[in-house]
């Protein structure tokens, strides 16, 4: 049996009209989304399938519909036989990976993250905190830049998202991004783009909503994963449902380490494969980046899912 890795993507990779085509095909994906419709304050499918985008954006609508789909998918390829040796996520795809490895139902981890994105909302006020992705620099050169932004203007930029080489997201006030900006560029940043997200994620400025999301947290029934998954915190294989817990807490404000985590997959892993499973192809595209020699498979529609059970079951 061939060996593959599953990777769950993030918010950004929203879009309407995601998840539609399997949920016409399969049974257990409408009635995964049905019964997420009914548990959630408001019914997500109609969301999800017709919009309009910019509700579908915000972060508590966007963190739900993306679990909901990769989960549904994964639950397709369960059934066709299809069994991941790890799993990882980026960022809110890091819940997803906790559902594949059985630590969290899809449907308690729905309205988990549906909670998780009121709280990152509410965490600092709208239009203050911002997010920008660097490119062309290196993620110690940044680091370098950030501290003296941090230091000399008593700003909070931090670095979010360490994605591959020459691609971090900072995250920060809105000021600290703007001052950062010139000297990022200064340094040798080929670009610096900002975000269209509504807040600081993956910043110190996230700390109070993880302390309330902690609590929210322990309420959820967890089991230890069935296999491992790798924590966006440490880049490292978890397993314990205790450590999980405390782990995704400390995600709310600390970097994804997404490189280093493929890094880690690729050389512990004896992979045959990574595939993303969920709407779009942002990771995929990632992992090349990473390694350009590794074989990806991206999962969200009908006929991507026919492709790759065509490799998976085929001899090697």
């Amino acid at each position: 049996m061939k060996r593959v890795a599953f990777v769950f993507p993030g918010q950004g990779s929203q879009a309407v009209g995601m998840g539609q085509e399997m949920y016409n095909e399969y049974q257990e994906v409408k009635s995964l989304f049905q019964a997420a419709d009914e548990l959630l304050p408001q019914p997500i499918t109609p969301l999800m399938f017709e919009g309009p985008a910019e509700e579908l954006t915000k972060t508590e609508n966007a963190q739900p519909a993306l679990l909901l789909t990769s989960a549904a998918i994964y639950q397709v390829l369960q059934n066709e036989g299809v069994r991941p040796v790890v799993t990882a996520g980026h960022s809110l795809g890091e819940y997803s990976a906790l559902v594949a490895a059985g630590v969290l139902s899809a449907e308690d981890a729905a309205v988990l993250v549906n909670k998780r994105g009121q709280l990152m909302e509410k965490a600092y006020p709208a239009g203050q905190g911002s997010m920008a992705a660097v490119l062309g620099l290196g993620a110690e050169e940044i680091q370098t830049v950030l501290q003296t932004v941090n230091d000399t203007h008593n700003e909070v930029v931090d670095a979010a998202n360490i994605n591959c080489p020459g691609q971090v997201v900072i995250s920060g006030t809105k000021k600290g991004i703007e001052l950062a900006e010139p000297l990022l560029k200064e340094a040798g940043a080929k670009r610096v783009l900002p975000l269209n997200v509504s807040g600081p994620f993956h910043s110190r400025l996230m700390k109070e909503a993880a302390e309330e999301f902690g609590s929210v947290l322990k309420e959820v029934e967890k089991t230890d994963a069935s296999i491992p998954v790798y924590a966006n915190v440490t880049a490292n294989k978890v397993q314990d449902h205790k450590d999980i817990e405390q782990l995704l807490i400390e995600q709310l404000y600390s970097p994804v380490r997404f490189e280093e985590t493929v890094v880690h997959m690729l050389q512990d892993d004896n992979l045959d494969a990574i595939v993303e499973i969920g709407n779009g192809k942002v990771l995929s595209g990632l992992v090349k980046k990473i390694n350009r020699r590794t074989t990806t498979f991206n999962v969200q529609d009908p006929e991507t899912l026919q492709a790759f059970l065509t490799w998976y079951k085929e001899e090697a």
